[in-house]
């Protein structure tokens, strides 16, 4: 059994296509998945600096938090570790 193929010098039309794809890949623009992603980015540094935008000017317009009181009991408790007598004792 001889083997003769009918297209020795021929290429196969798939191959041509794959050149033209090749030939003509960097003429298209930009890549789909490289604008979503400078877009996601994009999205996240806006917020990243919006936020810290916020908190500089949070901190030098809020005033400071009030401390909660002591209660009477704990006052009286501190005192007496320091040695100091509470009042009314």
């Amino acid at each position: 059994m001889e083997d003769d193929f009918d297209f020795g010098d021929k290429v196969p039309p798939a191959v041509n296509r794959m050149r033209n794809v090749i030939r003509d890949g960097e003429a298209r623009g930009f890549n789909p998945g490289l604008i979503v992603l400078l877009v996601v980015g994009g999205l996240l540094f806006a917020f990243l600096v919006g936020n810290y935008a916020l908190y500089m000017y949070a901190q030098k317009t809020l005033p400071p938090k009030k401390k909660k009181p002591v209660s009477k009991k704990k006052m009286k408790r501190e005192r007496l570790k320091q040695g100091v007598s509470a009042p009314g004792e």
